[in-house]
Formats: structure tokens, C-alpha cells, sequence
């Protein structure tokens, strides 16, 4: 009876530690190369199927720390970027309108709908998410990108000469964002800081640096 009750303790512990993970790009995927922006939403979220509050609601999504209904959907199919302990919810977007923006909202399946803006503050371009949250956390190199992200250019062109590598980073600080390239300052290992343009996604938008929300 006591060993029972431990691996159900066990199973609820872990079941809860799955549905509170925190979510965030770790590898390169072209799965959000077409999109071109995030949105933070409410723990009440109607997807609508047009830009219009006549259009029906392809679906009610209902969040918290603790689960998703429906149970369809999960933390990580919803959200580009999900901070449990700050309650932040980020959805990629893929069209905007003035008072509305394109989600996707199944990411495994590349579903999108349409969300009517409750503010117009809380849609960022990648841009200026990138300045934003990639200057205040610093940056992370994802799994699977190019081996030339590793090497820090003179200047941000594809014919630039390599003047250091990137090794094993503790810290990548971004400074300046010019295009597809960005200035940063990377702390190795060594602790020696050094300064160069990395490119952080492809011409296709494809990402190879992704902001350490934490």
C-alpha cells in the first residue's frame, strides 16, 4: 500500500512538473520562418477563423500553469515562448491587422486563427523582441544551427572575413541588430569577451539565435 502510494505521489509530481515546464526554442525549425512577430494573450484566448467578431470561433483556449483545455493542446503547442513563474504567454503571429493578428495555436500541426487585439502594446516584431528581451537575457545559439553562427565576422556580409569563434559561451550579449546579422559580445569559457557579427537567421527567415527568456 505504501509503495503504491509513493508512484502515484511520483506520477502527480512529475505530471505537474510536465504541465509547468517553461517553453522556448531550442533547436532551429523552419516552422516559424514565416512568421514575423509574437503576441502576449490572456489565459482566455478565441480563435476566430477571420479578422472579424461575426466569423465563428474556430476554438476557446482556457490556460494556466497547470494545464490547457482542450487537453487536445499543450503549453508548447500554443506558445512560442512560455515563462511559468512570470505567467507569460507568448503566441506566434503570422498576419496583423489594426486590431487583430494571425496565431499559430497548434504548432505541431501549424494551425492558426485569428486573435482580436485586447491591446496593441502587446504585439512585438521580432525585431523588436529581439532588442527587448535578447538585450536584457542575452542569447542562446540553437541546436542544429549552421556551423558558420559559430564564427564572429568583421562586418555583417556574407563574404566578411571570420575574426574569432565562438567556442563554449557562458554569454552572448547582443548589442546592435543590422538586418539579418547582429553585433554581440560573447563571453567564453576563458571569460574573454569578443566582439563580432553573427548572422542570426537565414535570408528565408529561418532562426539561428533565439533570446534566453528566463
Amino acid at each position: 500500500m505504501k509503495k503504491t502510494i509513493i508512484i502515484l505521489l511520483m506520477y502527480a509530481f512529475l505530471g505537474a512538473g510536465v504541465f509547468a515546464a517553461d517553453v522556448a526554442p531550442e533547436f532551429v525549425t523552419t516552422q516559424d520562418a514565416r512568421t514575423f512577430g509574437v503576441y502576449q494573450v490572456g489565459h482566455t484566448i478565441d480563435i476566430y477563423s477571420s479578422p472579424d467578431e461575426k466569423s465563428p470561433i474556430k476554438q476557446r483556449i482556457l490556460w494556466n500553469k497547470d494545464g490547457v483545455t482542450p487537453k487536445t493542446l499543450q503549453h508548447n503547442d500554443l506558445f512560442i515562448v512560455y515563462i511559468a513563474k512570470k505567467d507569460l504567454a507568448l503566441m506566434a503571429v503570422t498576419d496583423e491587422t489594426d486590431d487583430w493578428v494571425e496565431v499559430v495555436y497548434d504548432h505541431e500541426n501549424g494551425t492558426t486563427g485569428w486573435i482580436k487585439k485586447d491591446d496593441p502594446f502587446k504585439f512585438d516584431t521580432w525585431l523588436n523582441f529581439y532588442n527587448m528581451y535578447g538585450r536584457k537575457y542575452g542569447l542562446k545559439i540553437l541546436k542544429g544551427a549552421p556551423e558558420s553562427v559559430y564564427s564572429l565576422y568583421g562586418t555583417p556580409e556574407d563574404n566578411a572575413k571570420a575574426i574569432s569563434t565562438i567556442k563554449r559561451p557562458e554569454l552572448i550579449n547582443l548589442n546592435i541588430i543590422r538586418g539579418n546579422w547582429m553585433l554581440v559580445t560573447v563571453v567564453d569559457a576563458d571569460k574573454t569577451p569578443k566582439t563580432g557579427y553573427v548572422r542570426w537567421r537565414s535570408d528565408d527567415g529561418v532562426k539561428y539565435l533565439f533570446p534566453d527568456v528566463q
